[in-house]
């Protein structure tokens, strides 16, 4: 991959406020382009799909208060990642902070506040809803699911993501459904199955904390 990586990516955010459904689709355009420009066609994905890609680092520190965070520094994109943490999340965690340098020139005007979700809730979701869709695409997920990969545990080793990740791709992707929301609901409602996350089923879903630095934009960047 070349110096076009980012601006190539970047190039599918429009400059203008994002409804939340759209900004996961482009999310999820987002990751299956930088599958295709890497050449990647099989899981698990590798680090260095996005530690390949000129001015992107990554540090691992141990202790640190939270799961990841990325800063601009000497020219280059850091990527700081809780080395306590397993390597399952941490390549999560790298994903995510990927898609918060994608983000970062218009990170003020695509994800505005909505009367459920605010600012930051949309741009943390939407990191998380790039790194599921990077790390299980919905293509591969589907296949190892129809080729008789079904377990948890099982996926989770095929795409080395955490169970929960993967758990979170399965109910994205409609191959399962949402559990009833009370425990005596009648047996065999289920809520409606959706094409992607949306802010119909958001509250519904639990994501892992991180902090994401600011710092001054330039030319380079």
């Amino acid at each position: 991959m070349n110096r076009g990586v980012l601006a190539s990516l970047r190039d599918l955010v429009p400059n203008r406020p994002l409804r939340h459904v759209e900004a996961l689709r482009i999310a999820e355009l987002q990751a299956s382009r930088l599958l295709a420009m890497a050449g990647t066609f099989e899981a698990p994905v590798p680090e260095s799909l996005i530690l390949n890609i000129p001015k992107v680092a990554m540090k691992r520190i141990s202790p640190w208060p939270v799961s990841g965070c990325t800063d601009w520094a000497k020219g280059t994109w850091v990527i700081v990642v809780n080395g306590a943490e397993s390597r399952l999340r941490q390549r999560f965690t790298l994903a995510h902070e990927f898609k918060h340098i994608l983000d970062y020139r218009h990170i003020d005007v695509i994800y505005p506040a909505t009367f459920s979700l605010s600012h930051k809730q949309r741009a943390e979701m939407t990191c998380d809803y790039f790194a599921g869709c990077l790390l299980v695409p919905k293509t591969w997920l589907k296949r190892a699911w129809g080729n008789g990969i079904q377990s948890l545990p099982a996926l989770s080793e095929t795409f080395a993501v955490s169970q929960q990740a993967i758990q979170t791709r399965l109910l994205q992707t409609g191959l399962i459904d949402p559990p009833a929301r009370c425990s005596n609901t009648a047996e065999g409602f289920r809520f409606r199955r959706m094409s992607s996350f949306s802010e119909a089923d958001a509250t519904t879903h639990t994501f892992p904390r991180y902090e994401f630095q600011t710092a001054a934009v330039t030319a380079d960047q």
